[in-house]
């Protein structure tokens, strides 16, 4: 489906104020970004974009859209209320959950072959169109907010989780709710067992992983809630790339979990749909569809995981050195992408 918003702009070359209304309510209910373009019709100007669109469907008022479903049938709504209910609504009603057909070891090899080389939006339609709701996105930084977007872009369902290790920065719990009202999506923040994380600190203090390495931390705050949420999922999505660090260089489009496993018989299917993208690539998404994002990029955060273990990168570092950077880098992961699922965390004693 393709949204284009027809708006009008006066001779004294200001919006019209329904047009401006309607762009507040889109916004408010968290639906902007499920508008794919935006023309205007200007006034005294008939060859203007929007102008000849409205002499093509005899509309007279602005602001209105042109719904091009994806069979190229195209729909003409004049409310604005009335494309949220009939046009924008609809397409986020949930799947119905039916089993996924041809998706064991061998529908996994055959999907990453067709989808080795797919543009990001068509990884992401085609995973929310087998799960819906049952592919939950990862999130946390800018590759992850270019899932979201694209998710919401497509109209179709899907799940959103971040894990909240009790140390993020207190502008990543503030981006959190930025882009939670952004989108108008239920962002579900998962949290680490309250005794797990007691004994950790009671045997070894607050840090640990200074002296010992990372792994049982993380361990505790990251891949213990992340393995409980994953079991109710059939499928989630991450915004690995392949040129992130040295333990990513192979990442797939398309995989079988070889860490996690999710609800029922089959696979957990895990995407990575920015696998072939570069760091630039992922900016100029965002920069180009106004993409909300971590105010800490701004001050030189490239990757941004826990305040302890994340600072600025200098110019010319690899945007991983800022993450555990005392640390080897074929080492520098959480637990979250590796080959096999990290040990579980001991039980409190």
């Amino acid at each position: 489906m393709h949204i284009t918003m027809v708006k009008k702009r006066l001779a004294s070359g200001e919006a019209c104020p329904k047009c401006l209304q309607a762009e507040e309510v889109l916004r408010g209910r968290g639906l902007w970004a499920r508008i794919d373009e935006v023309v205007w019709a200007e006034e005294g100007r008939p060859e203007s974009p929007g102008m000849v669109l409205a002499a093509r469907h005899g509309v007279e008022l602005a602001p209105f859209f042109v719904v091009r479903a994806d069979d190229g049938t195209e729909t003409v709504h004049v409310s604005t209320i009335r494309l949220i209910k009939l046009a924008l609504q609809q397409a986020a009603t949930p799947l119905s959950g039916a089993p996924v057909e041809g998706l064991d070891g061998e529908g996994l090899v055959r999907a990453e072959a067709e989808l080795a080389v797919a543009e990001p939006i068509e990884v992401v339609r085609w995973a929310l169109e087998r799960f819906g709701a049952d592919c939950a996105i990862a999130f946390s930084g800018a590759e992850d907010v270019v899932l979201v977007d694209l998710a919401v872009r497509t109209g179709l369902p899907f799940g959103v989780f971040c894990l909240d290790t009790g140390r993020l920065h207190p502008e990543t719990y503030r981006y959190l709710e930025t882009v939670r009202t952004h989108y108008g999506i239920a962002l579900e923040v998962l949290s680490p067992e309250p005794a797990a994380v007691q004994d950790l600190v009671r045997r070894k203090g607050l840090f640990s992983f200074l002296e010992d390495g990372h792994g049982e931390c993380c361990g505790v705050r990251k891949v213990a809630p992340l393995k409980a949420h994953l079991a109710g999922q059939r499928a989630w999505m991450t915004g690995q790339r392949r040129d992130q660090s040295p333990t990513r260089a192979e990442v797939p489009v398309v995989q079988a979990d070889p860490a996690f496993r999710g609800r029922g018989d089959g696979p957990l299917v895990k995407l990575n749909p920015l696998a072939n993208w570069t760091s630039d690539q992922v900016w100029a998404y965002i920069r180009g569809r106004e993409v909300p994002f971590n105010p800490l990029h701004q001050r030189g955060f490239k990757s941004i995981g826990c305040e302890p273990c994340t600072r600025a990168t200098h110019p010319g570092e690899h945007e991983r050195e800022g993450r555990w950077w005392w640390e080897e880098a074929t080492v520098r992961e959480c637990g979250l992408h590796v080959a096999k699922a990290a040990p579980a965390p001991a039980e409190p004693t």
